[in-house]
Parts: C-alpha cells; sequence; structure tokens
C-alpha cells in the first residue's frame, strides 16, 4: 500500500507513490487479481480483435469526463499521450503553433520535448511549432496570483508570434516536474477563451493531477471550472503498469480515421483490465475523499513548519499533490539546494521517501498513494521537523 520494503526487509513510508503514479498503494490486492486473471486469460491480442477489457474500461473511463469527451485512444505512456493530443489538435486545425507554459514538462520525445520548457530536460535536437508563454507562478512569477495578467501574455504570442491561429494550448493544472505549482487563480479560463478565438484547442494535461489525487475532483482542469477539448492522462491510471490515455470529442477524434492510426500495446488486455480496477479501487475505499481529507490535514501540518523554519519558503498544492519549497533567503526566494539533498536524505535515513522537483531542484514533492493516513502525514511532518530542527 503506502509502504516499500529494502533488501534488509526495514520499511519506508513513501510520499512520491513513484512519481505520482502509485495511486491504489502498491500492491493493491484488487488491482494485482484483475492484472492476473487477465493475464491467464489473454495478454495480447491488438486493438485489432475487440476485446471486452478494453471497451468496458474506454467506457468507464469516458464516464468519468464531461461534455461531449466520449473517444478514448489508450496508449503506453504520458509522453505517448501528449504526443497523440499536440498531433491531433494540429491535424483538426490545420496549424502548426502550439502554445505551451514556461517552467512545464510533457514529456521526452520529439513534439512533447517542444512543449516542455526547462533546458534540464530538452536535448539539443530540433524542436519546432511550440510557444512557451509566461508561467502563472503565484510565489515566483512575475505577477502574483493576478491569473488574467499572465493570460494576457497567451494573447500577445498568438499576436506576435504566429499568424493569428494556433494549434491549441497544452498545459497541466498543477506543474507535476516543475515543482508542484497550481497555476493562478482565473489564468485557465482566460486563456481557453483566448485559444478558442485564435481557432486552437485546448489540451489538458491530467497525467500526474488526474484521477482523485486533488481531493476536491477527480481531474485538476475541474479545480478551475474549465472543459478541455482533449484531456490526456498517464501515471495514476493504471497505479504503476505501462498505461496512458487520450479522451477526446467523436468530432476532434475523426480526424485520426484519415490515415491509419495504431499503438501496438496500446489498450491492451492486461492494462486495461488493472486500470479499471483502479477505477473501481478509487470510488469504493473512497480515495477522493481520502486525498481531499488527509491532504488538508498535511498541508496544514506542512504550513505550521513552514512559520517556524525560515528554510521553508512556500507549501502549495492541494489534495495528496503537495509542495514544499526551500529557501536559504526568504525576501530573495534564493533556492536551497543543498538544503533540499539534506533534507531529503535524513528523511529516508528516518524511513521516509519524498521525491524532488522544480527547475533548481529545491521543491519536495509529496505524491503519496491516495491510501495515505493522517497518522502517514504526521509521520512525514515530524520527520521533516526533526530534521531541519537539527540543522
Amino acid at each position: 500500500m503506502q509502504y516499500l520494503f529494502d533488501d534488509k526487509g526495514r520499511r519506508y513510508l513513501d510520499a512520491f507513490g513513484g512519481i505520482a503514479t502509485v495511486c491504489c498503494g502498491h500492491c493493491h490486492p484488487d488491482v494485482v487479481e484483475a492484472i492476473v486473471n487477465q493475464t491467464k486469460r489473454l495478454q495480447h491480442s491488438t486493438v485489432l480483435y475487440l476485446n471486452h477489457a478494453i471497451a468496458d474500461f474506454a467506457e468507464a473511463l469516458a464516464n468519468k469526463l464531461p461534455g461531449n469527451l466520449k473517444v478514448v485512444f489508450f496508449t503506453n505512456s504520458g509522453t505517448e499521450a501528449n504526443e497523440l493530443a499536440m498531433m491531433i489538435s494540429r491535424l483538426y486545425t490545420g496549424c502548426h503553433d502550439i502554445i505551451s507554459l514556461r517552467n512545464a514538462y510533457h514529456g521526452n520525445a520529439a513534439a512533447t520535448m517542444g512543449a516542455t520548457a526547462q533546458s534540464n530536460w530538452k536535448f539539443n535536437v530540433l524542436q519546432s511549432g511550440v510557444h512557451h508563454a509566461l508561467n502563472p507562478d503565484p510565489y515566483r512569477g512575475v505577477f502574483g496570483s493576478d491569473g488574467e495578467k499572465y493570460a494576457k501574455d497567451v494573447q500577445d504570442l498568438i499576436q506576435f508570434g504566429t499568424s493569428g491561429n494556433v494549434a491549441g494550448f497544452i498545459s497541466e493544472a498543477i506543474q507535476g516536474v516543475g515543482g508542484i505549482i497550481e497555476l493562478a487563480p482565473g489564468y485557465l479560463p482566460a486563456v481557453y477563451s483566448t485559444i478558442k478565438k485564435a481557432g486552437g484547442l485546448c489540451i489538458a494535461d491530467e497525467v500526474q493531477a488526474g484521477f482523485a489525487r486533488t481531493g476536491s475532483h477527480f481531474w485538476g482542469f475541474e479545480n478551475h471550472g474549465v472543459v478541455p477539448d482533449i484531456v490526456t492522462m498517464a501515471k495514476g491510471i493504471g497505479n504503476g503498469i505501462p498505461l496512458g490515455a487520450v479522451v477526446t470529442t467523436p468530432e476532434i477524434a475523426e480526424v485520426l480515421t484519415r490515415r491509419s492510426y495504431f499503438n501496438t500495446f496500446g489498450g491492451n488486455p492486461v492494462c486495461t483490465s488493472g486500470g479499471l480496477a483502479v477505477l473501481k479501487v478509487i470510488e469504493k475505499e473512497k480515495f477522493q475523499e481520502n486525498a481531499f481529507v488527509v491532504g488538508t490535514y498535511l498541508k496544514e501540518r506542512l504550513t505550521a513548519l513552514k512559520n517556524k523554519y525560515d528554510l521553508i519558503g512556500d507549501v502549495r498544492g492541494r489534495g495528496l499533490m503537495l509542495g514544499v519549497e526551500l529557501v536559504t533567503d526568504q525576501k530573495l526566494k534564493t533556492p536551497a539546494k543543498l538544503e533540499t539533498i539534506h533534507v531529503m536524505d535524513q528523511m529516508k535515513e528516518l524511513g521516509v521517501l519524498v521525491g524532488k522537483g522544480g527547475f533548481y531542484g529545491n521543491v519536495f514533492r509529496i505524491t503519496p498513494p491516495l491510501c495515505f493516513t493522517k497518522e502517514d502525514a504526521d509521520f512525514l511532518v515530524d520527520a521533516m521537523d526533526y530534521t531541519m530542527e537539527k540543522m
């Protein structure tokens, strides 16, 4: 579940969840049983032959999404899902230009590396047709929490960097790799409106924020009151098995009939059986509610820690997708890179595993399995408190 054991049998509290992937808990019996049973029955047939496993999961997944988001394409990863979403938007609109955000991470293949906007993750290869807008970062951004001021930059990019029409806009609701940055309030509604006027499609990358992790809603974009044209997902969708998906409307999906689109392993019976089990477990065990209750409690405790130590510059996020940014100077917000590594290592010695992210590598990424308890939250914060007190 929320625990991992090393080769000597020592137990660790996993507060990273395999990079926001293990949503139901490690080796959840219901998910394991679904995967094993399907493997015994039929492991692979490709989608050339219809199988109830893919149809059942596609239907269940579409029922979790708003509006006319009813067509599901399965992939093996978030990178593949975002690649496909970007290609669909370009085919549907007849435009090439896509707008992404600075500090974003959307994958490491050809198009997605272009949409990714951190030099740490970008190799020096051809990346074309992506414009990166100002990041609506409430902590470090130039306009603080004023989402509409950041949104104006997207309008400027369209007017002064494109033909006036674009293929689309892609963003996470909470940037994961970027350091758990929740987009400034009012930003997404304003940008979605601007993109629509420029003929583009809006893509919501739910690879990390999706599947009940934010607690208040099942999908991250719902926290912003918007409905995208395309939704991409992976990680939590399968609790650790290679599975991703692109969900869009029938009208938009039709563009893929112009040629033969195919993915050998996408939608294989084993992965889709596991995916359906994940949806059932989230509902049966009320993990969304738990993410909200435990996440709220954990954030309150971390905020109290922020008031105790100058080393903590910001505590942010929602549900069980939280970030703690460490700085050496509260005013200058100087990234505390070495201190972050030190605290992370010491917490591991105490039996707590947390992730690290943000461009400067100074943000703790706390994305545990959604079965995390208040007792687990206390252990995590106490370990962080103990470590910082000794520094």
